[in-house]
């Protein structure tokens, strides 16, 4: 599942740049022979809650062979976990390492995020059946912002840079079934163009988000 997206794109080509490495660890490769990787929950009730055991093996090593003093942050998937926002996408981009370990099934076993100190983040108000689509949007949110990984001007003005939405954007044609854009966008005035983008900036903040600054 993790292949195909982190080979592509923005993904694909900062790593072959070398701007960041990525690897992927399998939980059924860290299972002893007749071990399973899920449980049913203690005091009963539906579904299989992974078993803190396997994931430990990887984390321990996976920490074993980290510097001590690097920058570093172990993340868990989970609906109960704070919103991901572009801030903490922004936070990861200047760590070191940043560790994702994807929940599935009822979720993990609650003692893993005592032990190892971890923070869980959700995508949405919503369950997913497992962590993997989480993990690649925090993952995919997170690279692009590696110096090196994308132009820094796309950066700049984009939603939520300046705690506001960015302005609507428009290409060619002009005009599409009877829909022009805006005659500001044909104008070759760039303080007008500016003006005009960060006021959409605004309005659209206003109308779609208010819980932002709106201050775009």
């Amino acid at each position: 599942m993790f292949a195909p997206a982190i080979g592509l794109s923005i993904l694909g080509r900062a790593q072959e740049r070398g701007l960041v490495e990525i690897r992927i660890h399998h939980l059924l490769e860290a299972l002893e022979p007749g071990e399973r990787a899920d449980d049913r929950p203690f005091g009963g009730g539906p579904g299989m809650v992974l078993r803190i055991e396997p994931l430990a093996r990887i984390l321990d090593e996976i920490l074993a062979g980290a510097a001590p003093d690097e920058r570093r942050e172990l993340v868990v998937t989970s609906a109960a976990g704070a919103p991901f926002r572009q801030a903490d996408a922004e936070g990861f981009a200047t760590l070191d390492r940043l560790v994702i370990v994807c929940g599935h099934y009822e979720g993990i076993d609650e003692r893993l995020i005592e032990l190892y100190a971890a923070r869980e983040f959700s995508l949405g108000d919503f369950v997913l059946t497992g962590g993997e689509i989480a993990a690649l949007a925090f993952l995919d949110a997170t690279v692009r912002l590696i110096g090196g990984a994308i132009n820094p001007e796309s950066l700049e003005n984009e939603s939520f840079a300046a705690g506001a939405l960015d302005a609507p954007a428009y290409t060619r044609p002009a005009a599409f079934r009877g829909a022009a854009i805006p005659e500001v966008l044909l104008s070759g005035d760039h303080a007008k163009i500016a003006a005009w983008r960060r006021q959409q900036s605004r309005e659209r903040t206003i109308a779609r988000r208010k819980d932002l600054q709106g201050d775009g």
